[in-house]
């Protein structure tokens, strides 16, 4: 395991710190496997200052799984463009690395595994999933607007649910077996099967 050089970080910088090695143990050792001391290693200070920021190691745990839903809707959110564009971007993103990695799919697994009986990483759960739903349910409403065919936020509620259930498989696939796959290729299918749902091209919007 990689030491992390020890310097004198400002609070806010440490707990990030403190958060990402807390992923990577988790990433590399499970829930159970990653102890505070392993973390403590991995971010380059002792246990004692662990505990300064983090109450227990099930708190730590907790703020480690909100940084990774809060990452995935932060990219997400982030998209630019037309809304043909940014729906495209919004999927694409979700396909590829970094949000769909080795790494990824080994905190995904560690931390599902504790969501039906952990109710703090549920409502985590919870709420990071109606939020990212609710990002592609706007861009779902902005594109379908801008192509003439206005829809109500229960179908594009609708949508939403299909179209994330289906990035999410493509997801799983991309990360289990990439190598199975063409450059591009699962983006490629996902985009053709969104558009097929839809009934609409995703193309770029032409400037008028």
């Amino acid at each position: 395991m990689n030491r992390r050089s020890f310097y004198r970080a400002p609070e806010g910088e440490r707990r990030h710190a403190l958060i990402e090695a807390t992923l990577d143990c988790i990433s590399e050792f499970g829930l159970k496997g990653a102890t505070v001391r392993q973390i403590a290693l991995r971010a380059g200070v002792t246990a004692g200052l662990v505990r300064h920021y983090f109450v227990s190691k099930d708190q730590m745990v907790a703020e480690a799984y909100r940084a990774v839903i809060a990452s995935l809707t932060e990219k997400a959110a982030n998209v630019e463009g037309d809304p043909a564009t940014r729906l495209r971007d919004f999927i694409a993103i979700n396909l590829t690395e970094p949000v769909a990695d080795s790494r990824s799919i080994s905190l995904w697994a560690a931390f599902i595994s504790q969501v039906r009986v952990d109710p703090v990483l549920a409502e985590i759960h919870r709420d990071g999933y109606l939020a990212f739903r609710n990002v592609l349910q706007a861009l779902l409403a902005d594109f379908l607007a801008v192509n003439g065919r206005p829809a109500g936020p229960e179908e594009c509620r609708r949508y939403a649910i299909a179209i994330n259930g289906l990035v999410d498989g493509l997801w799983v696939e991309g990360c289990l077996a990439g190598d199975l796959f063409r450059e591009g290729e699962l983006v490629s299918i996902a985009m053709a099967s969104v558009e097929a749902l839809l009934g609409l091209p995703i193309k770029k919007t032409e400037n008028k």
